[in-house]
């Protein structure tokens, strides 16, 4: 059997669409019952707030904020078994000013604001660079940093 190029094109489009799709790992909001396992409080009345592990097989953790998160994300150990690090297939968190759910490794976290979570001090997220330094200075924070700059003592007391 024979095709022709457009045939072998769209063919090609198709199987790269189904297995994009497949391989997708969005978030879904949490339901009334999910608690942070951190802290243990129902994160869904805190919806500018909520940060999520998506895991490989599908299934979510969530958060009432990024700093709940990065303990979490600091105490799991390195590697590939379960409840390990490499079981994590994305880290969303929400940004402070669409409110929307981004990809953890593309938003700049403030440290130090004056702004409060719903469990006090917080790291502030904000998808852009230049945004999240006019809010750090707006609100006192101290310093801007990428996901993988934070490290376990950076994070608030409370």
């Amino acid at each position: 059997m024979r095709f022709s190029g457009k045939i072998l094109v769209v063919a090609i489009c198709i199987c790269g669409l189904f297995v994009g799709s497949v391989l997708a790992t969005e978030p879904q909001p949490p339901g009334k019952k999910d608690r942070c396992p951190v802290c243990g409080m129902f994160v869904a009345p805190y919806p500018d707030w909520i940060a999520t592990i998506v895991l490989k097989d599908d299934s979510q953790l969530y958060f009432d904020g990024c700093k709940d998160l990065f303990r979490y994300y600091f105490a799991l150990p390195e590697g590939v078994n379960k409840g390990a690090r490499g079981e994590i297939a994305e880290i969303y968190v929400t940004d402070y000013y669409s409110t929307k759910l981004v990809p953890a490794d593309k938003v700049f976290f403030v440290l130090g604001s004056d702004v409060y979570g719903p469990m006090g001090k917080e790291l502030i997220p904000v998808a852009d660079k230049e945004l999240a330094e006019t809010f750090m200075r707006d609100h006192s924070g101290t310093r801007v940093l990428t996901f993988k700059q934070i490290t376990p003592d950076m994070l608030p007391a409370n």
